[in-house]
């Protein structure tokens, strides 16, 4: 596992500099609109974690209609 860690680190990082660079704009649109600064935090922390479930059933149901209609491999195969 830490074989394939180091062999990705570069996507790793980028991984960790996007994901807090979404959580500073969130938190700042969030503080925007609400001019709460726990609400920003909460709702910057919450709408990741609500993407990542969705983004995780989306990727299912991109399986489950490849599979059906015959088109092969699933797209995170590709």
């Amino acid at each position: 596992m830490a074989k394939i860690a180091r062999a990705q680190l570069p996507v790793l990082k980028k991984t960790a500099s996007y994901y807090v660079l979404h959580m500073l704009v969130a938190s700042m649109v969030a503080y925007a609109v609400t001019r709460d600064l726990v609400m920003a935090v909460t709702l910057s922390l919450l709408e990741p974690t609500v993407q990542a479930v969705a983004f995780f059933f989306h990727e299912k149901a991109w399986q489950w209609r490849a599979r059906r209609s015959g088109e092969g491999a699933s797209p995170a195969a590709a």
